[in-house]
């Protein structure tokens, strides 16, 4: 008898590869012979079911990276270091793939996953803050992108923020660093360097500000740079 959750009663405890099996078809439906090594399909199986299939093995592929990341979150937050790498050792999982899953996981909150795109567009954009992270995937998530098409995408409108302002990276803890130009001395008068302006914001703040930087499609530090630009032409 199959739950409403997929799997069938009794299945728990009963081996990996029932396990499993159960799993996958809970995602596929009884169409097609689902073995550990493989899947036998029957010979009148129709094209349209036959791609049916193949769709809901993909987002069975995408979800198993979202769960093993929760899974190693969870067993990381509950049984401690030692004891959970033991059973990701008894499990026979890549430890470190298992880490890169878990570091997807812990950078996107449940509510900001986008059940329409893949783990790999995630992926692309978990080292940007929320705001820029939400930015992207809506995009990509509205002119339909491919995981390529997003990085193609976030790399050239990052290669033209840099083009625009030639700024370096932000600093963190609530802390923006916001380079500004000021005349050298010397003979080289002409050139410009890059100094550095700390400004300190409250959690709020820069909450605030990087939420109006991501609608821009800008990272705080450059959005903040161009609203100073801005105002300094407003007031030459």
């Amino acid at each position: 008898m199959r739950t409403a959750s997929g799997y069938k009663a009794g299945s728990v405890g009963t081996g990996g590869e029932v396990a499993q099996r159960d799993v996958v078809l809970s995602f596929v439906g009884d169409q097609a012979q689902v073995q550990k090594t493989g899947m036998i399909f029957p010979q009148n199986l129709s094209e349209r079911s036959w791609e049916r299939i193949g769709s809901s093995l993909r987002e069975l592929t995408n979800s198993s990276a979202w769960w093993l990341g929760d899974w190693l979150t969870f067993g990381e937050a509950a049984y401690g270091w030692r004891r959970y790498r033991e059973a990701i050792d008894r499990t026979g999982l890549d430890y470190q793939t298992l880490r890169n899953y878990a570091w997807v996981a812990r950078r996107f909150e449940h509510h900001r996953r986008r059940d329409t795109l893949s783990f790999a567009h995630h992926a692309e954009v978990t080292r940007m803050s929320p705001p820029e992270q939400d930015y992207w995937l809506r995009k990509a998530e509205q002119r339909k992108w491919s995981r390529n098409e997003l990085r193609k995408a976030v790399r050239a409108g990052l290669a033209e923020q840099s083009d625009r302002t030639d700024i370096p990276a932000s600093g963190g803890d609530g802390k923006q660093e916001v380079p500004r130009p000021v005349e050298s001395a010397g003979e080289d008068e002409s050139r410009q360097k890059v100094t550095t302006l700390t400004i300190e914001l409250s959690a709020g703040q820069l909450d605030h500000y990087s939420k109006m930087a991501a609608t821009h499609g800008l990272p705080i530090d450059k959005w903040v740079a161009q609203v100073l630009d801005a105002a300094d032409r407003r007031t030459a």
